[in-house]
């Protein structure tokens, strides 16, 4: 990638692109606001129906958790042979069950469960989720105890409640959100993005957009004031260049677009107030990408001094008492399942030995926490003198950076090629885990080779203990660029939590068993 490396001379305008400049009698903007309203008004409507069908899913969700936690209650447990005193219908409940049911969507609707994206992530919504329905079972059991207008069930019922509804409510979320990815996949739904920007974070934003295909977004082209396909010689953008930053209304009247990503260079930030008007006066969704990445770091704190606002640092979190209890959790994982994974590194292990023979594991030195090297290990899956011909290959590298990649590797064997389309050959690294020179979670440990081409920022990601997985496994893999690694790595660093581990591992599972990026 470009970013951390290039130049901060600003760009030199060009004359507007032929193709893309309207005719004379478009260059109002009052006709191009009543150009692009239909398309506004449009996803206005949408958004309202994909709201009140939501709402509905979520009805339902609640009541069927509710009829299900009177079933388990005055049901279920009779027939396991559990006695229950002063049975009671379920008809008999209707004012308890419309009080919590209209206390969830009430708590789930502050909360801002029907302003979140259509693609927000199914794991980040579950905190909200259970917050919301024990939440409005706590106000029901205090209303229900408080007035004799409701019934008074069992006490347990209420328990059965929280749980089933929170199950319940998950369980509608994730549906929805599988269906509207199965919609995107085949090019239904999509809301059309433009991008603005054409150099360093929009690259990076396009080619996330273009490889993405269950995010909802279709990427349609961007605006810059110089086409660097063009200029640079490159042409690997993924989208088509629609005109400069004063084409803007014109680019998204004439392509009906949905959606705006302002993404401009650092250089290039005094545009940024006119871009944002641009789009306010459009009546167009926008967000906007901040290019802190020349600062050396990927999330900042703000504070507020008299208006003004003050930037910092955040701050390294996996220390001290964090320290202790990330080590604690991934003692109690790996000692755990100890019994599984064992068993199954016995198996692996032999079949390397009879079809590869020796050695049945990889050793080699990478750099760990601090940047102290350790015996990384794991299962051999390459041809014993494969680091020896590394670099009769490096002309076939296809990673960016200080980075080492080959799709099709010809060192790799055949169960080798097995073994890292499943991650099984990482199993030893539980090893590691156990020794203390790595996490479960965290950046995956570098060889010395790359540590010594880092940039000074690039270097944030030795601070912590290396992972066994780690944020971009999770997300995108070996399909990612090297700066995006070191990004999403930094954003884990000064992130960390006990829950964030927990959606890293959870998020990982798939992407292990559909191979994605793995090689």
């Amino acid at each position: 990638m470009e970013r951390g490396r290039r130049s901060v001379s600003p760009v030199p305008p060009t004359l507007p692109i032929t193709d893309v400049a309207p005719p004379q009698e478009e260059l109002a903007l009052p006709g191009m606001r009543s150009t692009a309203l239909p398309v506004n008004a449009l996803r206005a409507r949408r958004r309202r129906l994909e709201t009140l069908a939501l709402l509905a899913l979520d009805l339902v969700m609640i009541g069927t958790g509710f009829a299900l936690a009177w079933w388990v209650r005055y049901e279920w447990l009779t027939h396991l042979g559990s006695e229950v005193f002063y049975y009671q219908p379920l008809t008999r409940f209707w004012r308890t069950g419309l009080l919590l049911t209209l206390l969830t969507l009430t708590l789930l609707w502050l909360k801002g469960a029907y302003r979140l994206p259509r693609n927000a992530a199914w794991l980040g919504q579950l905190g909200m989720l259970a917050s919301s329905a024990t939440t409005a079972v706590g106000l029901t059991i205090i209303a229900t105890f408080l007035s004799r207008m409701l019934s008074a069930p069992s006490r347990l019922i209420f328990i059965y409640a929280a749980i089933l509804i929170f199950v319940m409510l998950a369980l509608g979320r994730l549906l929805l959100l599988s269906w509207r990815r199965w919609r995107w996949r085949h090019g239904q739904d999509l809301e059309r993005v433009l991008v603005v920007g054409g150099t360093g974070l929009s690259r990076e934003v396009m080619q996330a957009l273009a490889e993405s295909a269950a995010t909802g977004y279709q990427l349609v082209g961007y605006v810059a004031d110089a086409d660097p396909q063009h200029n640079n010689g490159h042409h690997d953008l993924p989208a088509a260049h629609l005109g400069t930053l004063e084409q803007l209304p014109y680019a998204v009247a004439r392509h009906r677009i949905e959606h705006v990503i302002v993404a401009l260079p650092f250089w290039q930030h005094h545009a940024l107030p006119q871009v944002v008007e641009k789009c306010i006066q459009l009546g167009i969704d926008f967000q906007v990408v901040p290019d802190f990445y020349e600062l050396s770091f990927d999330r900042v704190t703000i504070q507020e001094l008299r208006g003004t606002p003050l930037i910092s640092l955040r701050e390294n979190q996996i220390k001290g008492a964090n320290y202790l209890l990330k080590r604690t959790m991934d003692l109690v994982l790996v000692v755990g399942t100890l019994p599984l994974w064992g068993l199954l590194a016995l198996i692996i292990a032999a079949l390397i030995r009879i079809f590869d023979g020796k050695p049945v594991l990889y050793r080699q030195t990478r750099i760990g926490r601090n940047g102290r090297p350790f015996e990384f290990l794991k299962f051999r899956t390459m041809v014993p003198n494969a680091d020896q011909l590394r670099e009769q290959l490096m002309t076939q590298n296809e990673a960016d950076g200080p980075m080492f990649k080959i799709k099709d590797d010809p060192r790799v064997t055949a169960i080798g090629r097995v073994l890292r389309r499943t991650s099984l050959d990482e199993i030893p690294n539980l090893w590691n885990v156990l020794r203390g020179e790595m996490s479960l979670v965290g950046p995956r440990p570098a060889i010395p080779e790359e540590v010594a081409r880092y940039e000074p920022w690039q270097r944030r990601r030795l601070q912590v203990m290396p992972g066994v997985t780690g944020l971009w496994q999770a997300t995108g893999r070996s399909d990612t660029t090297f700066d995006e690694y070191v990004r999403l790595d930094i954003y884990y660093i000064e992130h960390w939590s006990l829950w964030l581990d927990i959606r890293i591992l959870l998020a990982t599972i798939p992407s292990v068993l559909s191979g994605r990026g793995a090689y």
